[in-house]
């Protein structure tokens, strides 16, 4: 029987030709899209489930809150030393805890020298928490005795070429010799931390590094990861709800009404983080379910245009169904003819659309830095999924044709009844609508993340941010920076050099209390400024603008110790209506005491998603981990950056010369708008082609039904163009209700998108003025095509056509 059905079904395609190509190509393109973006999304959700105590792992996150208002000041994914070694002793259901700290350094082995910025200091009982494969060493034993260093393979490579690396040593920043003490494979993708190299944890230890008092009663400096794995049964809510009383204990009385540890759970940290120093760009859950909602949206568009053109023809087949139950066919035979039909079709959309996929992996690789492998579709999982999703694309498909036609009784069906009320479409012009709507959210989301890109890209930020050249200063107290600078200066492609602790796209996650004149005294101010360390040139190097006050000067000796600048929100927050009544006063910030010279007109440091905080802006050199260069533009930038390089090489020969352009740090603060951006331009794409198929067949259909109809209208006079207005209007009527259906969902959901930011740009009318034009004109392209064929035919041949 099956065998009978599957023959009918090809032959039923063959006889079709052009309707089956078009419910192919669609359904094939849908399939496509939907299983490259059911890859992405299967990826984004199996982070860091490959360590075998995922379950019972969390990561400790501490939340600065502001003291006055209980506001959140900072989230951060990292704690201070302290926390780690007291949450073992004082809970019980901890059964490990590990403490990390990602650091960058200079490495060095005979000739090669590399700035490396993946160096994880972990304590030895690091592998009895998350699972690396250890290929050369003894795990219980690598990470115990200080100074000792493991190497991922590839950095193995790199350093020690094809000679075993074990015993040999490593010397990071000039300073330090490292033994090496294993080799251990490169944790998948799929996991938040990336280290090309584990050092013991017991390095720290040693005062020339960090210090063991530093790692024991340190509770300011909040870098360190901390995982701890908790006994089976037990639950991290206990933990969470002892820990402000811990705080109160260990760090100081009424600890917790400004600091507040939580657990999170390693398989949340990629796509549930939003903490303010992630050590590698986190996901999104948000993005997940947008991105599955889409990939189901486009396979929907598909099964309805399958749907459209199967209804259409069904008034065709009406007579086959009436003489097929004449002759004693049950109505399970008949849906089971429908639906073998529907299911054949969508299996060869499978074959094309797994050719798709392949053609495509690579480009979705490249454009989302991914490892995404054709192995993955083959995965029992996975291939579980596709075939599921394949037999129920054939059965929703399918499903209209088969159960409503026939469930007719034959006498009315062989009368003709049936198939003139299904000439109606009522069911057609609802599926057509659905289609478009989704189609036209997708052209809207398209525009205006282009447009909030664009706001984005021209928005004043207050300063100077093209041709800046970013480089990080050397560890090194005895290098004369101010020499550094006065020789990079010396080019004419060198407009200004200035230093930095920060540096514009980065977070601002410094801050002390600050002290204003209160009587003849200073007082604590309730605002939580953010801290900045400049020299005397990076106000100048940026052309940022005074609002008030002067800028730092070498003409003033106190301005090195016992000078402010604030920006000019930070004026406005203590109390000070106007910026010039900020200057001249008493002022007082962590241990420093001076008074205020200067306010500053605000800028954006940090992302426009943040709205500008108070800054207080001094001047403490070794604080200064960054050169900012500001170069001429054009021609200059390329001397420039020669200029710059052979002035690091003759000052600092043993360490590479790396730079990054500030302008390109701010692109990837909205690496993921950007893709975003580009991903809604290409879905809403492959909707409208999808949408079209649809519609050329529908049109193509329509054509043929009205053939005598249209031979009738040219003999009796009737127009060409006035013949493509009738063909055509009908369903242009059915794009412009999508339209006006599919507007306020897609106005609604991008406002949402856009509370992401704190500056904005608004959804302006002409968005839908435009959206509204591009949809019409295609669908108008695409169905006046068949109607200019047909309204072309020669009259005679038309009338005979039936």
């Amino acid at each position: 029987m099956l065998s009978n059905y599957l023959k009918i079904a090809f032959r039923n395609l063959l006889k079709h030709k052009t309707f089956g190509f078009i419910n192919i190509v669609g359904v094939a393109i849908g399939l496509a899209c939907f299983l490259l973006i059911a890859l992405y999304v299967r990826d984004e959700l199996s982070f860091d489930r490959f360590h075998a105590k995922a379950d019972r792992t969390y990561r400790v996150l501490r939340t600065f809150l502001n003291a006055n208002d209980g506001t959140v000041e900072l989230k951060l994914g990292t704690v201070a030393p302290p926390f780690g070694p007291l949450i073992k002793q004082d809970f019980p259901e901890a059964e490990q805890v590990v403490r990390t700290l990602n650091n960058n350094a200079l490495v060095k082995h005979g000739d090669h020298v590399y700035n490396e910025s993946h160096i994880l200091f972990a304590e030895e009982n690091l592998f009895k928490v998350l699972d690396f494969r250890v290929i050369i060493g003894n795990p219980d034993q690598a990470l115990v005795n200080p100074f000792s260093i493991m190497l991922s393979q590839p950095m193995a490579q790199k350093y020690f070429g094809n000679e075993s690396p074990m015993g040999k040593s490593l010397r990071l920043n000039n300073r330090f010799d490292f033994m090496v003490t294993g080799v251990f494979e490169p944790l998948p993708s799929q996991s938040h931390i990336h280290p090309d190299f584990l050092a013991a944890f017991s390095t720290l230890r040693d005062d020339r590094v960090y210090g063991a008092e530093g790692l024991r009663t340190n509770w300011s400096n909040n870098s360190f990861l901390t995982y701890v794995l908790l006994a089976k049964g037990a639950h991290p809510d206990k933990l969470v709800k002892a820990f402000p009383a811990f705080q109160n204990r260990r760090i100081e009385p009424k600890a917790s009404t400004y600091s507040i540890l939580n657990l999170q759970k390693l398989t949340d940290i990629h796509l549930h983080s939003d903490t303010d120093d992630a050590l590698d760009a986190d996901g999104d859950i948000r993005y997940v379910y947008l991105f599955s909602a889409i990939g189901l949206f486009i396979l929907l568009i598909a099964c309805i245009n399958y749907m459209n053109l199967a209804t259409a023809r069904s008034a065709l087949r009406a007579r086959e169904v009436g003489m097929r139950k004449v002759v004693g066919a049950f109505r399970g035979q008949l849906v089971g003819q429908f639906l073998s039909e529907s299911i054949l079709l969508v299996v060869f959309a499978l074959g094309l659309a797994l050719i798709l996929v392949i053609v495509c992996l690579p480009y979705l690789n490249d454009f989302t830095q991914k490892q995404l492998t054709l192995s993955q579709l083959i995965n029992p999982g996975f291939l579980v999924i596709v075939v599921g999703i394949t037999l129920l694309t054939g059965l929703v498909s399918g499903s209209y044709p088969a159960f409503f036609l026939t469930s007719f009784q034959p006498v009315s069906v062989l009368k003709g009844k049936i198939a003139s009320a299904m000439r109606t479409g009522k069911l057609r012009a609802v599926l057509v609508v659905a289609q478009f709507a989704i189609a036209v959210v997708l052209i809207i989301s398209t525009v205006v993340v282009y447009n909030q890109m664009d706001y984005i890209r021209n928005y004043k930020l207050g300063y100077q941010k093209d041709q800046i050249v970013l480089l990080r200063t050397v560890s090194d107290s005895g290098i004369d920076y101010e020499a550094v600078k006065q020789e990079l200066k010396r080019n004419s492609a060198v407009l200004a050099v200035g230093m930095s602790s920060r540096i514009p796209s980065g977070r601002l996650l410094d801050s002390w209390e600050s002290y204003v004149a209160k009587g003849d005294s200073m007082a604590p101010s309730k605002v939580i400024l953010k801290a900045l360390s400049v020299d005397h040139d990076f106000i100048s190097a940026y052309a940022m603008k005074m609002a008030a006050g002067r800028n730092f000067s070498r003409s003033y000796a106190t301005d090195d110790t016992a000078a402010f600048v604030l920006n000019e929100t930070a004026a406005r927050m203590l109390g000070w209506k106007q910026p010039e009544q900020a200057i001249g006063k008493a002022f007082g910030y962590g241990q420093r005491r001076g008074q205020i010279i200067g306010v500053t007109k605000d800028f954006h440091f940090e992302s426009l998603k943040q709205s500008i905080p108070p800054i207080a802006i001094f001047m403490e050199p070794k604080r200064n981990g960054w050169i900012s260069v500001q170069l001429a533009g054009g021609a200059g930038l390329q001397n420039g950056l020669a200029y710059i390089e052979s002035v690091w090489k003759r000052r600092f020969p043993e360490r590479p010369f790396t730079y990054e352009f500030l302008d390109q740090r701010f692109g990837r603060l909205y690496t993921t708008e950007q893709t975003q951006q580009t991903l809604f331009g290409i879905f809403a794409g492959i909707a409208i082609l999808i949408s079209c198929l649809g519609l050329f067949g529908l049109s193509m259909f329509m054509a043929e039904q009205r053939t005598k109809e249209i031979g009738i209208r040219k003999v009796l006079g009737a127009t060409t163009p006035g013949l493509v207005a009738l063909l055509s209007k009908d369903l242009l009527k059915l794009v412009l209700i999508s339209l006006i259906l599919a507007s306020p969902v897609a106005w609604w959901g991008m406002n949402q998108w856009l509370e992401g930011f704190v500056y904005r740009t608004s959804i302006s009318p002409w968005v839908f003025v435009v959206t509204a034009a591009i949809a019409l004109l295609i669908a108008f392209l695409t169905v006046s095509f068949q109607s200019i064929k047909a309204a072309l035919m020669n009259p005679v041949k038309s009338l005979r056509s039936e």
